[in-house]
């Protein structure tokens, strides 16, 4: 018995064994297992240092763009007025410029403009008028122009009476779109009666037409007629014409007046309203018209007449009130 139990000592026994074979399988499935852990780690450092790198990047991305826009701010450009556009085109100086070099020219021309032909168009007795009266009339006025013969105009040997006073009135009108027609031909055969039509031949009597017709009347009176007032009159009017002919003796002499119902108002912008404004962006911020006179009644001396019949060429219809108000006022 002694003998045998060393000897079964030295041997390996079954349960040995068995134990190592266990212990080498559970390392190498540790082994295989660890793998996709470590694969999946390295991704996601990866993709962490991605993620961490976008983030950074964006965050400086907008810092860069925090302090453009705040160094723009203060240097973003104003709103600009309608002032302002033309003070950086430089249109606001040059048309000042223009402007006073015009009055300059016509103050300078109007001094001996048109002097023999004047001379020869005046009354018949030679001397200056005291006023040409227009009173404006249309085609289908005939039975308003009658009532103004038989009330305040006089007519016949009383208008020729009144002109040796030095006074001149005469109904003012254009000619037919259609020349020669039987508006045109009425008109003739009623002056031929008359004599007291002032007809404006360069002039088409049409409701789209009607801005020009100042121009043409002030240019044509003043070539015909060598007076110190050339008045303008609407047919809607009774006129005083004992009180108009007292206030003009009061004013004999005065240079450069512009005479009448002095109003302002409100420049359209809009277009497609009443009395749009093409030219509205002249008039700046404000938008209101100079001071001028209503259309009804207003007055102008001799030498702003003359400017117009100098200018006629040059000056818009719609800048025709404007230019004589900035220029010329007196009132």
């Amino acid at each position: 018995m002694e003998n045998s139990s060393p000897y079964r000592d030295g041997l390996p026994t079954t349960s040995s064994s068995a134990s190592l074979k266990s212990e080498r399988r559970s390392k190498s499935k540790s082994i295989q297992t660890s793998k996709p852990s470590l694969i999946m780690a390295f991704f996601s450092c990866v993709a962490w240092l991605y993620v961490a790198g976008r983030l950074w990047q964006d965050a400086e991305n907008r810092t860069l763009l925090a302090n453009l826009l705040k160094k723009n701010w203060g240097q973003r450009p104003k709103v600009l007025t309608v002032e302002d556009k033309l003070m950086v085109l430089g249109c606001k100086d040059l048309e000042r410029r223009i402007v006073e070099a015009e009055m300059e020219l016509t103050m300078a021309k109007s001094q001996g403009y048109l002097k023999n032909q004047l001379h020869q168009s005046g009354s018949s007795s030679g001397r200056k008028l005291l006023a040409v009266i227009g009173v404006y009339t249309g085609f289908g006025s005939r039975l308003k122009r009658n009532v103004f013969r038989g009330s305040w105009m006089p007519k016949g040997d009383a208008l020729t009476k009144l002109e040796e006073r030095g006074v001149v009135i005469r109904f003012v009108i254009g000619r037919s779109a259609n020349r020669g027609d039987s508006l045109d031909r009425n008109i003739d055969e009623e002056n031929h009666m008359t004599k007291d039509f002032l007809i404006l031949d360069g002039h088409e009597e049409a409701q789209e037409e009607f801005p020009k017709k100042a121009k043409f009347f002030f240019s044509t009176a003043v070539q015909n007629w060598d007076a110190e007032f050339y008045v303008k009159v609407d047919d809607s009017i009774d006129l005083d014409l004992d009180g108009l002919i007292e206030l003009l003796q009061s004013r004999r002499g005065q240079d450069s007046a512009y005479i009448g119902c002095m109003k302002s108002g409100v420049v359209i912008a809009e277009e497609g309203r009443p009395w749009y404004e093409p030219d509205w962006w002249k008039f700046g911020d404000e938008k209101s018209y100079f001071r001028h006179a209503a259309g009804s009644v207003f007055i102008l001396s001799k030498n702003l007449a003359q400017y117009i019949h100098i200018n006629r060429l040059l000056i818009n219809t719609t800048d025709l009130e404007r230019r004589i108000s900035f220029g010329y006022g007196r009132f």
